[in-house]
């Protein structure tokens, strides 16, 4: 059996180490399985599943075009065409979609083929844009437009940012012709919360099934490093927060103001601030660049105290399993999918966002020993989850031959 799994990135991320961990699971039991991605590089280790199409400069226009006319999806139509190329050259038996945003695919020319190539598709929901006209999370602000028909987006200046143009009424109505065209789909999403929530879109016509994503558990472990010498944090309670694109949404306002709440005993430590972003954050934050190496990023957990996931907008919270996994209790919000994952023996979930509550969870959190953070984690194993993966394209295939 032949797979081909489609995605942004590839051996990186959290979307690209589950595109690669699921092509590992395939290789393992005998399978075939490519990697199409079209953004940043692949570590060395993976090159072997890595397909490329497109470059920077493509990229780059793509996400110009969208910033300009709010037609993301719409763009990189060379870099598409060269992508369909090299499907017809692996000839998959199973296609496998993840991200299809991020300013490297063209949606319409991409699903001219899929229909016309005429093979199953699984097509796992990493968020909420496949069925938006345009951004990629809507929780935030309690739109529900995308039910029924966008307009007038009052999220238009988020990811994917469109500077200018409203085109959201456009772009829903075009998802939605090109989305469900397809006769072959199963959809898998990481929590039963975007489960549900992906059930009330046009979206719902679709067989869904939701598997959570897997942790390596050979990686993250409890990790000694030199992390709290490194930054002169050995008498520190250290409050840790990880993310590879920070916003409001994802809880930055809070760490900013425990910063100050906390008191000199205690550091927040944020990881994947980019130097613009530092800037803005009280001096008291130790803000770190986004890390590649998940060997670092576990001896990051490990140091940490506490890991404080406060987003209001998560598909599963795989950085939260991941700080378990490392041992380290967490306090999360109560927010979409983020309480699926934490039980009373691995942290406490807030009843709300307030800093008092939050660091009253921190404090009860600190003052408790959690002995069995790990053993929650090892739930999501990711041999484990992605062997539900397999048994998907196995029953696909077989429905297919």
């Amino acid at each position: 059996m032949k797979v081909l799994q489609i995605n942004t990135v590839c051996g990186i991320l959290s979307t690209g180490r589950i595109c690669t961990d699921i092509a590992e699971v395939l290789e393992q039991h005998g399978h075939e399985c490519k990697i199409a991605y079209g953004r940043m590089n692949v570590p060395e280790k993976y090159q072997k599943y890595a397909i490329k199409f497109g470059n920077s400069l493509t990229n780059k226009i793509d996400a110009g075009f969208s910033r300009i006319l709010d037609n993301g999806g719409l763009n990189s139509k060379i870099p598409t065409l060269t992508l369909i190329k090299k499907i017809k050259d692996f000839g998959p038996d199973i296609i496998h979609l993840h991200n299809i945003h991020g300013s490297y695919i063209n949606i319409k020319i991409l699903f001219k083929f899929l229909k016309e190539y005429n093979k199953p598709v699984l097509w796992t929901l990493h968020d909420c844009w496949t069925y938006t006209g345009h951004c990629a999370h809507f929780t935030l602000i309690g739109c529900d437009k995308w039910k029924t028909r966008c307009f007038k987006c009052p999220r238009k200046r988020a990811y994917p940012k469109s500077l200018f143009l409203d085109r959201s009424t456009r772009n829903h109505k075009l998802k939605k012709k090109l989305f469900t065209s397809l006769d072959n789909v199963t959809i898998i999403t990481p929590s039963q919360w975007l489960a549900d929530v992906t059930k009330q879109s046009y979206m719902g016509k679709y067989d869904i099934y939701p598997i959570p994503n897997g942790v390596d558990l050979e990686v993250f472990k409890p990790t000694q490093g030199d992390f709290r010498k490194k930054y002169g944090l050995e008498n520190k309670k250290i409050i840790l927060g990880v993310a590879s694109a920070w916003s409001k949404s994802k809880g930055l306002d809070e760490f900013a103001a425990l910063s100050k709440e906390l008191g000199e005993d205690y550091k927040v430590v944020l990881v994947g601030i980019r130097d613009e972003l530092a800037a803005t954050l009280p001096k008291e934050v130790l803000t770190l660049p986004r890390t590649h190496s998940v060997e670092e990023l576990a001896e990051i957990y490990t140091a940490a105290d506490v890991f404080l996931n406060p987003s209001r907008q998560e598909t599963m919270g795989l950085t939260t399993v991941e700080a378990m996994a490392c041992g380290t209790p967490v306090v999360t919000s109560n927010c979409t999918a983020v309480p699926e994952v934490v039980d009373e023996n691995s942290g406490i979930v807030c009843e709300n966002l307030e800093i008092e509550t939050i660091k009253s969870a921190i404090l009860e959190v600190l003052s408790k020993n959690y002995p069995n953070t790990r053993k929650r984690a090892e739930q999501y194993e990711k041999q484990k989850q992605y062997l539900k993966y397999l048994n998907q394209y196995e029953k696909l295939f077989k429905t297919e031959n």
